[in-house]
């Protein structure tokens, strides 16, 4: 899911008819005071963060005067959500409510259609007070069932008018979610004024990961369901996904040091939600800090697997690469142990790797990995859906423990000389090309052919493709099996680049 900021959720709910307070972020002390002096009443600050419990963080302030707006901007500019610094702050009228109701608008799995919860006394405890909410089930043509809403709000001691208007807000409420595809929209609190207006006070919005390619207007950078503004590399993770939808790929920074205590910062690479989630455990029990999230699933290509490879170890002071996901993969590993071979050969890894590839061909896998490893000078291990995560995640530690304390400092991939060279040939494929170097082709030229699933032929003393040069640009994932084929036969001569873009 794709979270939108508050004053982002607010936007949109004016846009469709719904009062909000009136404000503008900023990203300032300077800005806020302005924002502040415009509005010329006292005004609450809120940080822009995907949290909740702002106001126990000290995120929410309130100030008579722009001095006052820009003092608590300042300190709460300052502030961090995680490990991620705050980077905007909202800047409102305060407007306090005469009453606080609770909406929120979901999608109900089970019954297939979105659903409206109303609370009439806020949301805090909401789960408890089961008299006081209304689950109101909304038709995706038509909205909310107002019958239910009218015979909910007839129960409460509110008037008919506020009755009336309220009716309307929520209506207005699932039109705005259904035109930018939200699969969540809560409104905490949805106030009654003095006067018997409503306004939306606060709002949180999430909108569909696969329809966010239909909103530009949104604004959506990254649709991930983050706690955090996106770094660099889930910016960079985020575009090679979008470039190559074979497979899946998630990736996100959970921590930048290590914390006190632990054993150090690991390096995270999964595939599976569940099967990462228990391995994820494992290594937090042994001790260490993880440094990230990630995510090859789905049958990736070794490319796509490659290149998460490669933003894992983008990530400095990394004390090891712990790999380990589902244990039954409905996926063809020996392509993802390619890739990580092809990431960690470039890279000539300095720090251990514990890999578990569980699931189709697993042992071709795990054959692959060993046999990369004996081009390098750290252990890198492979392991079978039979080796538990426990039991790989205290082989990490014992591998780790012995390297000497040796940390992770991120490095361009090793480029063979003659890439580029006048005595190279080159075959563009999707995102990056295959370098073939003639002057090593009499002796190379077996293996390649040999490895590259009969893509290349002699042609008179030169190497050249046996299909179409356009349907060659596909065949990424072959050309890395040829590289980490020749490269573990110590045959030289063929590379494949492969770009990642921002790296």
């Amino acid at each position: 899911m794709a979270r939108l900021h508050e004053y982002q959720a607010k936007a949109l709910l004016s846009r469709g008819g719904i009062t909000v307070p009136r404000g503008n972020p900023a990203d300032s002390p300077e800005v806020a005071a302005k924002v502040a002096s415009d509005l010329g009443c006292p005004v609450v600050v809120k940080i822009q963060a995907w949290t909740t419990g702002r106001a126990a963080l000290g995120g929410v302030g309130f100030a008579d005067t722009p001095e006052e707006a820009a003092a608590l901007a300042q300190k709460m500019l300052d502030m961090k959500v995680g490990q991620f610094p705050v980077e905007q702050v909202l800047i409102e009228e305060q407007m306090p409510p005469k009453r606080e109701l609770f909406v929120s608008l979901t999608i109900d799995g089970k019954n297939r259609q979105p659903m409206l919860l109303i609370s009439t006394a806020g949301g805090s405890g909401v789960e408890d007070r089961a008299g006081q909410v209304a689950t109101v089930p909304c038709d995706v043509h038509t909205g909310p069932d107002r019958d239910t809403i009218t015979t909910f709000l007839a129960r409460t001691d509110l008037g008919k008018d506020v009755q009336n208007r309220i009716t309307d807000t929520l209506a207005q409420v699932f039109d705005v979610a259904k035109t930018v595809e939200a699969t969540s929209l809560e409104i905490n609190p949805l106030a009654v004024m003095d006067d018997g207006s409503i306004v939306a006070l606060d709002c949180r919005c999430t909108i569909d990961d696969y329809a966010v390619f239909r909103h530009p207007e949104l604004g959506i950078e990254i649709a991930r369901e983050l706690d955090h503004p996106p770094t660099k590399l889930e910016r960079i993770a985020y575009t090679v996904e979008q470039d190559d939808h074979r497979g899946t790929f998630f990736f996100a920074q959970m921590a930048t040091t290590a914390k006190p205590g632990s054993k150090g910062l690991a390096g995270f690479h999964g595939a599976g939600g569940g099967g990462s989630m228990m391995s994820m455990d494992a290594i937090t029990n042994e001790g260490f800090t993880i440094a990230n999230f990630t995510d090859t699933s789905g049958n990736p290509s070794a490319a796509k697997v490659y290149r998460a490879a490669r933003i894992i170890l983008s990530q400095p002071d990394l004390c090891g690469y712990f790999g380990s996901g589902s244990g039954v993969a409905s996926q063809e590993q020996f392509w993802s142990a390619y890739g990580l071979a092809k990431a960690f050969l470039e890279l000539d890894i300095t720090i251990p790797v514990v890999v578990r590839l569980g699931g189709n061909a697993e042992d071709r896998a795990v054959d692959i990995l060993h046999a990369a490893a004996k081009s390098l000078r750290v252990p890198v291990e492979g392991y079978k859906k039979t080796d538990p995560p426990a039991k790989i995640a205290q082989r990490f530690a014992s591998l780790v423990a012995e390297n000497d304390a040796t940390i992770w400092t991120p490095r361009k991939p090793r480029v063979p000389e003659f890439v580029e060279s006048n005595h190279a040939m080159s075959f563009p494929i999707t995102g990056g090309m295959v370098w073939i170097d003639t002057n090593a082709w009499p002796a190379s030229k077996d293996a390649i052919m040999q490895h590259s699933s009969g893509l290349f032929k002699d042609d008179n003393g030169t190497p050249a493709l046996t299909i179409e040069a356009e349907d060659f640009k596909s065949k990424d994932s072959e050309c890395v099996m040829c590289e980490v084929e020749c490269r573990n036969a110590g045959v030289d001569g063929f590379f494949v680049q492969l770009d990642v873009l921002g790296l």
